[in-house]
């Protein structure tokens, strides 16, 4: 917390230190700079308050700095002993308090703005209390003292230079051997439990077991600053000069902390250049420099990759047997050591020095060492309780005999001694220091080897209490928190990779080492370590997520093979091959059938699908291997990452795949979209193999989304595009008189007009591409278009209702057929109702196709309910209340089931009753509109386009629509005007019937060209309606005429076709 404060609290200074840094150091002169100063009386509280913190951390290094002293003054005047091998927790602690005592020096020193941030604290204290602080002074001398410190503490180390000797020395039994060649590691078949079967079920042993997973970034500190304080060692003993040139030669760099390095040959040279003497050390630094430059990234390279290796025989093997645990614990803590020295090596190196070479300092394989180690911390973690009991026995059975026996062969064990002996497990480092200065009895310089049993045991102790405590020892890696740019560069270098995919989830697992090395008072880290973890996820998901939307592409693309529009050509090759006749030009390549890109002859054939599976099915190993993590108390689920990202690309791609261009008007036809949907679809249920994801979540979140208007982001789904290009582009072109309705063939169909349409009518509206929406939309989407087909039809009826008066005018003319006729050739806007009239026939017979694609789609996947629903409703009895039929019609019309009264239709009128007019004049208005068309039919027969085609059961003019237009809206209309749907039906026939019998006495060929096209009319209406008979329209019309007309039609349909 010390050097975080001191490194980061320039940042914060108010900007008045500017005028410090001007003024002598530490003496503050205040008189002849009254007027600089001045300005900073007005402030003085405020200097106070915000540099308190900063001011009061450099004198808590300063209580640091002489506890230190105080405490190394007390080791020298003890004489105590120190050797890593014997006495391992006390030569740890001392070599660590002396570099820590390094470390801390060298930050203080190099905070530029330290001198103004004491002085001005000082000045504000002294405006405020009139006096200075009493730590100034030493404060201020302790500043100025350490303004060079390595060269500062060289001198006050000399008279601790015997003990720091000692201590660094006895590294030469250890770190040599630690720091060997990745060859030397292999032939030695370092860290391999496979090597020696026989031997596979020993408890590993070593005489220094805590100096085996000794980090060696550590001991590197301990030598480089160690003999930089006690030089004299580098001219007088052999081994130190050793230690020193291969600690040299290995880096060119060390850490001071976190991010903070000291580049160690340039500080050496610059130290040892001004001493007498001392001309070959600096020859031999510049020579390890040269070394280091040229053969330490190699060297480290090697090393990474041997244990790449490694670890991953061992993770291998413990997976299998994690009962080996136990035993060979050792090689777990040592493996984890030895790959967490070498991947923070390469992070520090790779980010602050000069390369000769940079491919030995970018390493596109770290996470699979990362990995590696993960998959280790992971199996000790799940099998702790199995070490534990492990130990506790080992403890129990073994290591107390043995100890028991050293004990009592021990020519002398004094009082105190043997006090410490009786609770030896509790108090295993005091009895090491005990016994380690000069004057005990029991001296451990004496007894090495129960020096080397007590490290034994407290290793031991270890594994039974301090596993978690031992993991972050050995593998910590929250180093990476602070290198953020070279820990993105990582992954980024990850993913790119195919083949190292699989391991990129060991970068949000390090994310959970963060939790170590921040603070709770520093917030700012803690929300970086999330962003971090968040931001890897997210970018695994994104990139699981484009490998799986290049695979729904290339099935997509098979799968639109399969259509039939393809097959065409096929079939043609195949009639004209029959026929021998030769077609289309020589040299031709044949086409590829379906299915030819399964067929291989080479299993080293590798294709773009290949690749695609492979990528991901190795990056969804990644998502796949944890499911969650704790990031200071926030957990991530990474396959919930890739579950959102599916659902929103999926959504995405059902949109894009409809491929609907509003300029040109252009849509994919609902058959090849639900083609597409389905490949896609496919693919994505695949996925469950390679994730535990709920895959079905997705479809439902996203299928049942495109059912409605808009999607939960705000973006139109298929449901809308497909609605509005039917509205808008389709039946405006029946409206235009480009396409008709045929319902002989159950679809619409494009007419031969000067200017072709863009597209095929029937291609969009035929029984299949109808059922295909259907699939599409499902019974929400269903619903939307038939609302919005109802609003449409709701808006032609309002334009149909006129003015009572208007409609009164028009039938007082009805007495006189002269006067009928004149009255119908004034008013022109007879032509305008019965062209709204057959818009709204053919609105419904568009949505009569739908509802029957939504039942038959429903019958297929509910039969049984659907057939329930239907029982439901054929079976409701002619006196229930009008509410509740309406019920079951909904439910029925929802289900696709026609209606004899349309509850869709009903509530798209009920919307239209104004509050000026009342409930009698709107019945009053809907007869008088059922009237006036009826009087208007014989307008009809003058069209040349109202001919009946046999061929197609209607007319080319869409005028047979009119027949279901007729019968809905009087159903719906007399339903919300609680009138009787049938005597107003009876009353519009009768008055239809009486107006076509009267164009029969026409004598103008113009006006009845058609006649007996229109008179079929009668019999559509009757046949579209639930409510009349046959019986009744005979009754008001001659069946004679009507079997005449058949012939009529038929007759000149053949003639026509002759």
């Amino acid at each position: 917390m010390f050097c975080y404060i001191i490194l980061t609290g320039c940042s914060l200074i108010p900007k008045q230190i500017s005028l410090l840094n001007r003024l002598k150091f530490p003496a503050v002169e205040t008189r002849n700079n009254n007027q600089q100063l001045a300005q900073l009386q007005k402030e003085k509280s405020e200097i106070l308050k915000n540099l308190a913190l900063y001011y009061f951390t450099f004198v808590d290094v300063m209580e640091f700095k002489d506890h230190v002293c105080e405490l190394l003054n007390t080791i020298d005047a003890c004489q105590v002993f120190f050797d890593i091998t014997v006495n391992f927790d006390l030569t740890k602690n001392y070599l660590d308090l002396v570099v820590t005592y390094i470390t801390l020096m060298m930050l203080l020193s190099r905070i530029e703005e330290r001198k103004a941030i004491i002085g001005l604290y000082n000045y504000a204290h002294e405006m405020t209390h009139g006096s200075s602080d009493r730590e100034y002074p030493r404060l201020g001398q302790m500043i100025v003292d350490y303004e060079n410190p390595l060269k500062k503490m060289m001198e006050e180390f000399v008279p601790h230079g015997k003990s720091l000797q000692d201590a660094l020395v006895s590294l030469q039994m250890v770190y040599p051997r630690r720091n060997l060649s990745a060859d030397q590691w292999r032939n030695a078949q370092l860290l391999s439990l496979i090597s020696a079967p026989s031997t596979m079920l020993n408890p590993a042993q070593s005489d220094t077991m805590p100096c085996e997973y000794l980090s060696l970034d550590t001991m590197e500190k301990w030598i480089v600053f160690g003999f930089i304080l006690c030089h004299a060692a580098l001219n007088t003993d052999p081994a130190a000069l050793s230690l020193w040139k291969l600690a040299l030669q290995s880096n060119s760099c060390l850490c001071l902390f976190r991010d903070e390095v000291f580049h160690i040959h340039k500080a050496a040279e610059d130290l040892f250049v001004n001493i007498r003497g001392y001309n070959k050390r600096v020859n031999d630094i510049r020579e390890c420099k040269e070394s280091a430059l040229s053969h330490a990234g190699s060297m480290h390279r090697e090393r990474r990759k041997f244990l790449r290796s490694a670890l991953k025989e061992l993770a291998t093997v413990l997976a299998d047997q994690p009962g080996l645990l136990g035993p060979k614990a050792l090689f777990v803590f040592m493996a984890l050591s030895f790959a967490r020295d070498e991947i923070i090596w390469l992070l520090r190196h790779a980010d602050n020095i000069q390369k000769k070479s940079t491919d030995d300092f970018i390493d596109k394989h770290i996470a699979e060492l990362i990995f590696y180690m993960e998959e280790l911390r992971a199996h000790v973690r799940k099998y702790g309780p199995v070490m534990q009991r492990y130990y506790v026995q080992y403890l129990s059975g073994f290591d107390a005999v043995v100890l028991n026996e050293l004990v009592q062969n021990l020519s002398v064990c004094p009082e105190d001694e043997s006090i410490i002996m009786s609770s030896f497990v509790n108090t295993m480092t005091s009895l090491s220091a005990y016994t380690s200065v000069s004057k005990a009895s029991l001296g451990l310089a004496d007894h090495r080897e129960l020096g080397k049993m007590m490290n034994t045991i407290i290793f031991h102790t270890k594994m039974a209490d301090s596993l978690v405590e031992m993991l972050v020892e050995t593998s910590d890696l929250s180093i990476f928190c602070f290198y953020s740019r070279a820990f993105e560069k990582m992954f980024q270098q990850c993913l790119e990779l195919p083949s190292q995919s699989r391991y990129s989830i060991s970068f949000p697992l390090l994310c959970t080492h963060f939790m170590s090395c921040t603070h709770e008072l520093c917030p700012e880290e803690v929300n970086r370590s999330l962003s971090l973890c968040n931001m890897f996820l997210d970018e695994m998901a994104k990139q699981a997520r484009n490998l799986i939307t290049d695979i729904c592409t290339e099935q997509c693309t098979l799968s639109d093979q399969l259509l039939p529009k393809h097959c065409a050509k096929t079939i043609s090759q195949a009639v004209n091959k029959k026929s021998k006749k030769q077609t289309g030009k020589k040299g031709e390549p044949e086409r590829e059938k379906p299915g030819v890109e399964s067929m291989r002859k080479n299993r080293l054939l590798v294709t773009n699908l290949d690749k695609l599976h492979t990528a991901l099915s190795e990056l969804c190993f990644s998502i796949n291997y944890v499911p969650n993590m704790m990031v200071w108390e926030h957990t991530f689920t990474p396959r919930e990452y890739l579950t959102s990202h599916l659902e929103i690309r999926f959504t995405k791609s059902i949109v894009g795949m409809t491929m609907y261009n509003q300029a040109t008007q252009e849509i994919a036809k609902p058959s090849e979209l639900l083609t597409s949907v389905r490949a896609y679809m496919t693919v994505l249920q695949s996925i469950e193999n390679y994730v535990q994801i709920d895959i079905t979540r997705v479809f439902n979140n996203v299928l049942l989304q495109q059912t409605q208007h808009l999607d939960s982001h705000g973006e139109p789904t298929i449901t809308s595009l497909y609605t509005n290009w039917y509205l808008e582009t389709l039946l405006r072109q029946v409206s235009n008189g480009h396409i008709a309705y045929f319902p002989a063939m159950k679809a619409f169909v494009n007419l031969p007009t000067e200017n072709e349409l863009t597209f095929n009518a029937e291609e969009y509206s035929d029984i299949s591409e109808m059922r295909s929406l259907s699939e599409l939309l499902g019974p929400y989407g269903m619903k939307f278009l038939s609302e919005s087909l109802m609003w449409h039809i709701s808006s032609q009826v309002a334009e149909l209702k006129v003015s009572d008066k208007g409609l009164v005018a028009v039938l007082t003319t009805l007495p006189s057929s002269e006067s009928v006729s004149e009255a119908q050739k004034k008013m022109a806007y007879f032509w305008n109702v019965l062209k709204r009239m057959t818009i709204i026939g053919v609105i419904l017979s568009f949505r009569s196709l739908a509802q029957e694609a939504l039942r038959d789609v429903l019958s297929c996947h509910i039969p049984f309910l659907v057939s329930s629903v239907e029982d439901f409703k054929d079976h409701i009895p002619r006196e229930t209340d009008m509410k509740v039929a309406m019920n079951v019609y909904e439910l029925s019309s929802a289900a696709g089931l026609p209606c004899e009264i349309d509850p869709a239709l009903v509530v798209a009128l009920s919307s239209q009753k104004s509050e000026n007019i009342s409930p009698e004049e709107e019945y009053k208005i809907a007869c008088l509109l059922m009237v006036f068309v009826a009087v208007s039919m014989p307008t009809l027969a003058s069209n040349v386009m109202s001919q009946y085609s046999p061929a197609i059961e209607g007319h080319c003019n869409n005028i047979h629509c009119l027949a279901k237009a007729i019968n809905q809206i009087a159903a719906a209309l007399f339903t919300i005007h609680k009138g009787s749907i049938e005597d107003r039906l009876k009353e519009f026939l009768a008055l239809a019937s009486s107006s076509l019998l009267k164009i029969g006495q026409e004598t103008d060929k113009t006006t009845t060209r058609n006649r007996e096209s229109v008179y079929l009319l009668l019999d559509m209406i009757v046949q579209e309606s639930p409510f009349l008979t046959m019986d009744l329209l005979e009754s008001c019309f001659p069946y004679v005429l009507l079997r005449n007309a058949y012939h009529a039609v038929y007759k000149q349909s053949v003639s026509s076709s002759a």
